[in-house]
């Protein structure tokens, strides 16, 4: 039997996969191919592998045997059952200390189960997100391993190797353990969402508002990337938007304007509502989508249902919109990310992960679809305090949002005014203005609750007595009628 080559193995060869096992071959590494229909393997090997240090095989058996020890074993593959699957045709060929990387957009707890189970038969589990789209595999993603850390110095080399670079950092680091890796990279598709929301509406409000052509939005967008808004997101949107078809219509006027989505924007609003974080732009990112959807119900509501004439913005005060509308999606995007790492934190609280914040940012930085220079801030703020208790507390987003204010609040109140919808720029603001009021008017809504159904509620210390004391739980009898008898702890 031959001595094994291979420093890993890849199993799962559609796009990224393969684009993942040719970024390790340039970088010096062996690697070992496997997809279950193995005419891929065949193509692979004929084409884009060929004369390159990657081993095709054709069954896991045969990849299980051309690896090193300790083993590593990196899938590619559809998330959910086929993982659980693969994970078993694996097991009976792997030794203690071997390792097993997901790269899939797994579900976090999926990932958590999959780590304790391995765990106990001594098999190290690693569920790493990977970002950047094809080229981002190919030619540097950014990759947010977390599971074993035992792991770690063993695949350390190979991820660090592959992954983009930022100010000659790699955009990989250990995230943390259990699930935490797969966490990190669904919060960032859930910022993702966002951010190509907030992109959206101001693509809208530039046509509908200022009557600009697809060509002069492009132009805005390519203004707007030399600047604090660069980013992966404003350049592919420049690009779109100067896209043409053969016959010079600009190719996004023909595309429906009914978006799709693959479900972790939704995992991540879900999962804030499930730990009472209000990361409220994510959520109305996927609404949003949702709303997209029903496009032969919006077209009958077109016909009957009224708003207000859309005014133009003079052709004399285009500029100012523009500025004001850069500034606006500048704000927006601070607090579509300070939301993000508020629910990053709270999950690092309940399920114990000691994170790296720090790194995380930095992981985004660059290979990862919403990379961006805005980024390198957020580094720099994790870094300076690495117990930040929210990045609006930091100078240089006080500093950002407060310079940005006026511009935000003028075109949201333009969207309002004109009824053109931006559910992103205004739950934003929304959540900018709740988050620094002292106070909000939940009071009333907990003497609601204990009205209708004796939920309790708690005093302000100012007011308590014998009777209501800070910190309990008080039901009152509001209409002489009912019983002092409260029906739950107090749960704001």
């Amino acid at each position: 039997m031959p001595e094994p080559t291979a420093d890993i193995a890849m199993i799962g060869l559609a796009v990224m996969g393969q684009n993942l096992v040719l970024n390790m071959a340039d970088h010096g590494f062996t690697v070992a191919a496997y997809n279950r229909h193995t005419d891929v393997v065949d193509k692979f090997m004929a084409n884009g592998a060929k004369g390159r240090s990657i081993i095709g095989t054709h069954s896991i058996k045969e990849l299980v045997a051309t690896l090193k020890r300790p083993r590593r074993v990196m899938l590619l593959i559809k998330a959910g059952k086929p993982v659980d699957d693969v994970i078993e045709q694996l097991l009976p060929l792997l030794e203690k200390g071997d390792i097993i990387i997901d790269g899939g957009n797994s579900h976090y707890p999926d990932t958590t189960r999959r780590y304790e189970y391995l765990k106990k038969k001594g098999i190290y589990f690693v569920g790493s997100g990977v970002s950047g789209g094809e080229e981002g595999a190919r030619y540097g993603p950014s990759l947010m391993p977390g599971g074993a850390i035992e792991a770690w110095p063993a695949i350390k080399p190979i991820f660090q190797a592959i992954a983009a670079k930022a100010d000659g950092e790699p955009c990989c680091d250990w995230v943390g353990p259990a699930g935490a890796g797969h966490y990190v990279k669904m919060v960032h598709n859930g910022i993702e969402y966002g951010d190509m929301q907030l992109i959206c509406e101001s693509y809208d409000l530039m046509k509908r508002l200022a009557g600009l052509p697809d060509k002069e939005i492009s132009e805005v967008m390519g203004k707007w990337n030399k600047g604090v808004l660069d980013s992966f997101l404003i350049e592919i949107t420049r690009d779109i938007l100067a896209f043409n078809d053969d016959d010079g219509i600009p190719m996004v006027e023909k595309i429906m304007d009914m978006a799709g989505q693959k479900g972790t924007g939704k995992w991540t609003a879900i999962d804030a509502l499930d730990k009472g974080m209000p990361v409220t732009l994510i959520g109305e990112a996927v609404f949003a989508r949702c709303l997209s959807a029903l496009k032969e119900e919006r077209t009958r509501a077109s016909k009957v249902l009224t708003g207000p004439t859309i005014k133009q913005i003079p052709a004399s005060e285009r500029k100012q919109f523009i500025d004001d509308l850069e500034q606006a999606l500048y704000a927006s995007k601070i607090i579509s990310y300070a939301q993000g790492f508020m629910l990053i934190r709270e999950a690092a609280k309940e399920f114990k992960w000691d994170l790296n914040f720090p790194s995380i940012a930095l992981m985004w930085r660059g290979g990862c679809i919403i990379r961006s220079v805005f980024l390198g801030e957020i580094t720099k703020a994790y870094r300076e305090d690495k117990d930040l208790e929210n990045l609006l507390f930091h100078p240089f987003f006080q500093s950002a949002v407060e310079k940005a204010q006026s511009g935000w609040r003028k075109s949201v109140t333009e969207a309002v005014v004109n009824g053109i919808p931006t559910p992103a720029f205004s739950t934003a603001l929304s959540f900018y203005d709740g988050y620094r009021s002292e106070r909000l008017p939940a009071n009333l809504l907990q003497a609601q609750r204990d009205y209708f159904g004796a939920h309790t509620f708690r005093i302000l210390p100012q007011y308590a007595n014998d009777k209501m004391k800070p910190g309990k739980n008080i039901h009152i009898n509001w209409t002489g009628k009912g019983g002092d008898v409260s029906a739950s702890t107090y749960d704001a």
